[in-house]
């Protein structure tokens, strides 16, 4: 029998951890803490050993930027989180999946959508959503953030394949439409993006689109032009 999915709230708003709380519970999904603020977020997770955070980013005494740091350490086990934010371009979002968040949600997301998200990051998948997250790193992964950790890589590991598929995937193109603009199964796309990301030390897939765009890649205009690496893959 599947052990239950667990998740903490992070969120100093008492509605929107009590709504998201009722909505997880309906779904068989225990909700297993509750923190208003990072420090209690970071405590909280070393005592409940949850598989998903839903972390808020901007709350009293530590925000969920720091937060989201000091609870993805590396370590094993350690739980995935997912940002809460009011705005899709928010510049601590981007300085979060920097630093490892799976992904972001919106706080307006639908019951579904919450559910959903919860149950995909926690099975190792990223929560990309590809046209906020391309805008994202578009509006400030190049501009020196000082909050967002770097994540520049060398790509001369990869080869010319690989770097066509990053660039895809940074464009927001999920597996199956690489598939079908590669001509490729579907399973030879997925072992692509596990070589890349095991190349680059990259945690899931919202970091390769990162370092698509900071490494340039993939220009910081539409996104639409995906370059050739500056020499050639060894």
């Amino acid at each position: 029998m599947t052990e239950p999915l667990r998740v903490l709230l992070a969120d100093d708003q008492t509605l929107v951890r009590t709504g998201f709380r009722l909505i997880l519970g309906a779904d068989g999904i225990e909700v297993v803490g509750e923190a208003t603020n990072g420090a209690e977020a970071v405590d909280a997770v070393r005592r409940t050993r949850p598989d998903v955070v839903l972390m808020d980013v901007r709350m009293p005494e530590m925000d969920g930027l720091e937060a989201t740091r000091r609870i993805l350490t590396g370590a094993p086990g350690e739980p995935r989180v997912i940002i809460l934010t009011t705005f899709d371009l928010d510049r601590y979002v981007y300085a979060a999946l920097s630093a490892g968040a799976s992904g972001f949600l919106l706080k307006d997301v639908t019951p579904e959508q919450l559910t959903a998200a919860v149950r995909t990051v926690r099975t190792g998948d990223a929560l990309l959503a590809p046209a906020i997250t391309r805008r994202l790193v578009q509006r400030f992964a190049r501009r020196g953030d000082g909050d967002a950790p770097a994540l520049h890589r060398d790509l001369a590991s990869l080869t010319p394949r690989e770097l066509e598929v990053l660039g895809l995937l940074a464009r927001g193109l999920t597996n199956a439409e690489l598939a079908t603009r590669l001509h490729l199964a579907e399973t030879t796309v997925k072992t692509h993006v596990a070589r890349i990301l095991a190349k680059l030390g990259l945690r899931d897939r919202v970091q390769a689109v990162i370092v698509a765009y900071e490494t340039g890649l993939v220009s910081a205009g539409e996104g639409e032009s995906v370059q050739g690496p500056a020499e050639p893959s060894h």
